[in-house]
């Protein structure tokens, strides 16, 4: 099941990456080769970045690909690490879980509400914005799983021991 939400959130991202390049690439084309520049790509590609970037950290989060800055971790015994990393674990899941998808949905519902749409495309702002939710969600089950990984090990140690 969670080989196929990686594999599904692979395949969204590569999409979103595919729409930036076509819509970047009209853009030229119709700019220089047209010599009338398209209104719909400038807004278009933006929003594509925008989805990409955040989708983008739920998956680094996910691959442990995100920048960290494991100074302090590289000097810490094996059993402290263990702990600091389920002190990361917990608190990234604590914020995503309550600014992401909590906060996110607020402004989701708040721009529907209001029915704010883009300038170029009018699409509802909560389209937009709902990639904060879904992100944050997609986090907080990613933090889970490490969280949970990080148990067993914990588990398999401890019975490891005993055995000895």
């Amino acid at each position: 099941m969670i080989r196929l939400l990686d594999n599904a959130l692979k395949a969204i991202l590569a999409l979103l990456m595919a729409g930036m390049v076509v819509a970047v690439l009209w853009q030229i084309i119709s700019r220089y080769v047209l010599v009338e520049p398209s209104a719909w790509t400038e807004e278009t590609a933006r929003l594509l970045l925008v989805w990409l970037g955040i989708l983008g950290g739920s998956y680094a989060y996910r691959t442990s690909a995100h920048l960290g800055l494991d100074l302090l971790a590289q000097k810490l015994a094996p059993r402290h690490q263990f702990k600091l990393g389920m002190v990361i674990d917990f608190c990234v899941m604590a914020f995503a879980a309550v600014v992401m998808v909590f906060g996110g949905m607020s402004l989701v519902i708040m721009t529907y509400e209001l029915t704010q749409l883009t300038a170029v495309l009018h699409l509802p702002m909560a389209y937009v914005y709902g990639v904060l939710p879904l992100s944050g969600s997609l986090i907080v089950i990613y933090a889970g799983l490490s969280i949970a990984a990080r148990c067993r090990a914990l588990q398999s140690c401890s019975e490891g021991e005993a055995r000895l």
